[in-house]
């Protein structure tokens, strides 16, 4: 019965691209946790499944000189969201990285979301989920949303002005529309500093 299990979860991986994510929950058609717990970990001491956090694995891709290539943070809480059906959103030091205003990696990377609050440890790094209100999730623009997160990051007395014209020049680069819809969202202070970039996008 166990062995059957296994072969119709690795049955299942097989179908998927390598550099896909699994959990517990993704077999739960073909057997209960906690026999699809051990069907996983034969996977894994096989190679065909690696372990990338507890509870999460990955049909690794492997590159003839690299060898194993695990997803990054990003595809990872992608697909914690996902499965979640939840919505996440970069805060904090991991905000100003993404938008190119430090180079340093954060070790510890926050997303607020509209789910459960939780951490997750990835090798080094770890993955921090805060709870936060449908408010502050509710950002549409793939830039503007971050320039909110990393101003709020900064702080309203610390934003320096080489930061604020990177920050201009990025968002000009933003949908008016999802830009317009984010500044609603934003504090009175990060509104004012931005607002001269929307009124150049509606020209």
């Amino acid at each position: 019965m166990t062995e059957n299990i296994e072969i119709q979860v690795f049955n299942k991986i097989k179908k998927a691209r390598h550099g896909s994510l699994f959990f517990v929950d993704s077999f739960a058609s073909i057997a209960n946790p906690k026999a699809v717990n051990k069907a996983l970990e034969r996977l894994v001491i096989s190679g065909d499944l690696t372990r990338v956090a507890a509870g999460i694995y990955v049909r690794p891709v492997n590159d003839k000189i690299l060898g194993p290539i695990l997803p990054g943070i990003e595809e990872i809480a992608s697909a914690i969201a996902k499965r979640d059906k939840a919505r996440i959103l970069p805060t904090g030091s991991y905000a100003m990285y993404k938008l190119g205003l430090t180079t340093q990696v954060p070790m510890n990377i926050v997303y607020y979301t509209d789910a459960s609050a939780r951490k997750i440890r990835i090798g080094k790094q770890v993955i921090t989920f805060k709870k936060a209100s449908s408010r502050n999730v509710s950002g549409i623009g793939d830039i503007s949303k971050l320039a909110i997160q990393a101003l709020r990051t900064i702080g309203k007395d610390n934003v320096k002005a080489d930061e604020l014209n990177k920050i201009k020049e990025l968002l000009k680069q933003e949908k008016p529309y999802h830009l317009q819809h984010d500044l609603k969202l934003a504090p009175v202070w990060i509104r004012k500093l931005i607002e001269p970039v929307k009124t150049d996008l509606n020209k």
